[in-house]
């Protein structure tokens, strides 16, 4: 019985070792999610006025995203005027609404990533089904694995333009990459995106010179990444979007998307080409009539940060020169083209749709594809998995086996290399 004990012992010591081992090979790995996805915390100062006696201020910290009760209408539209972005033309930036106070809880940890709302985990489940995946390939929240939340309704702007939220993001990101490999050895870091999240690692590593992202940099892998914008996007501003959740009017919310930064950033570009996108009786609207598209929907406010700030930002694509595999979803039906009757924008569009995962355009999904072809030394893979969409990326079984395979692969990859 005591040599029973002994082997069982030593058995366990001996995975423990193994585990311990594995870690230590594997590159450090940081995720950076998309858009709504990680919690947003606020608080309300004096400044604040609330529109109603049902938006009366709250005391200290409080979530503000995701709140389930904004479902019920006069809760709404507190939660619209909390989250509304303004755009202030003397410092050319944008900034919170007048007493509301935001931060982002648990940067560099996963925390936030998991759950949306961590009191109902199994309706806002988020990124908890590829961490556990993670966790069985050997990765530690806070060891080798590291979250990247952020303020999502801000984005970032072109040169000569100041975008402090965005940039103090990258600069976050960018501490959090150099200080996970520090951590690990040295090893250069493997980033994980999620949608938006995509486009931020994009320009974190075009603004960094190639020596940072030669150290630094294992590889970048972008999940279900909206490079060239969509067209639900356009829905969007001209109707208001309630994400499916029923009893919400989308008009209740429009204002508030509208003055979103990172929406503005999501209209799409120049990979749709001349392809009508939005037709009303009067007009026709493609990807190079955005600044008339604001206008003409009512948002005048939006188009000279749009034409000033964001236009130039999406204007290319700039190849980063470190490996970069995408990895997205396909064969579900993506609004393609809106079509708006005599009622005009506050009438939901009929919808003609197309391919892409549900929420963007497989034209977007592919926009590397052939924004690198000829591209010399850029590394790049795109996988397509049929019949998953732009969130159930993140928990499809399919899907995570390709995701944490091509990890693996990674990881092997570099452990082959320093044999």
């Amino acid at each position: 019985m005591k040599n029973l004990s002994v082997i069982i012992l030593l058995v366990s010591m001996a995975l423990m070792l193994h585990q311990c081992q594995a870690r230590r090979e594997l590159h450090p790995l940081i995720l950076v999610p998309g858009s709504g996805g990680n919690q947003l915390e606020a608080q309300l100062t004096e400044a604040y006025k609330p529109s109603s006696l049902l938006c009366k201020k709250k005391k200290g910290w409080f979530r503000i995203w995701f709140d389930p009760r904004v479902i019920v209408t006069p809760l709404t539209k507190c939660f619209a005027e909390r989250m509304t972005l303004y755009y202030d033309p003397q410092i050319d930036d944008y900034r919170n609404a007048p007493g509301v106070e935001t931060r982002v809880p648990h940067f560099g940890s996963t925390q936030a990533l998991l759950y949306l709302d961590p009191h109902l985990k199994h309706i806002t489940t988020y990124m908890e089904p590829l961490v556990n995946s993670l966790e069985q390939l050997g990765y530690i929240d806070g060891d080798n694995l590291f979250g990247a939340p952020y303020d999502f309704r801000y984005g970032l702007a072109s040169g000569g333009h100041p975008s402090l939220v965005g940039t103090q993001f990258l600069q976050n990101l960018k501490e959090l990459i150099e200080n996970a490999s520090a951590s690990n050895g040295g090893k250069p870091v493997i980033v994980l995106s999620h949608s938006l999240g995509g486009l931020f690692v994009l320009h974190l590593l075009n603004r960094n010179p190639s020596t940072w992202r030669q150290k630094f940099i294992k590889h970048f892998i972008a999940l279900s990444a909206p490079w060239g914008g969509t067209v639900q996007e356009m829905l969007t501003f001209a109707s208001g979007y309630t994400l499916g959740v029923p009893l919400v009017d989308p008009l209740l919310v429009r204002e508030e998307q509208r003055s979103s930064e990172s929406n503005l950033w999501l209209l799409p570009s120049k990979f749709f080409g001349q392809t009508p996108l939005v037709i009303t009786p009067n007009r026709t609207y493609t990807a190079s009539d955005m600044p008339q598209f604001i206008e003409d929907i009512g948002f005048e406010r939006g188009v000279y940060p749009y034409t000033s700030r964001i236009l130039p930002l999406i204007e290319e694509l700039v190849a980063p020169q470190v490996p970069v595999t995408c990895i997205i979803g396909g064969g579900i039906k993506t609004p393609e083209t809106l079509f708006y009757g005599e009622d005009g924008f506050n009438k939901q569009p009929e919808v003609v749709y197309g391919d892409g995962d549900g929420t963007v355009n497989m034209v977007s999904l592919l926009a590397l594809q052939s924004e690198w072809s000829h591209v010399a030394k850029q590394v790049l893979k795109v996988t397509k998995i049929p019949h998953v969409s732009h969130t159930s990326i993140l928990k499809d079984v399919v899907a995570l086996r390709e995701i944490i395979g091509e990890i693996s692969d990674i990881n092997s990859v570099g452990l082959l290399a320093t044999a």
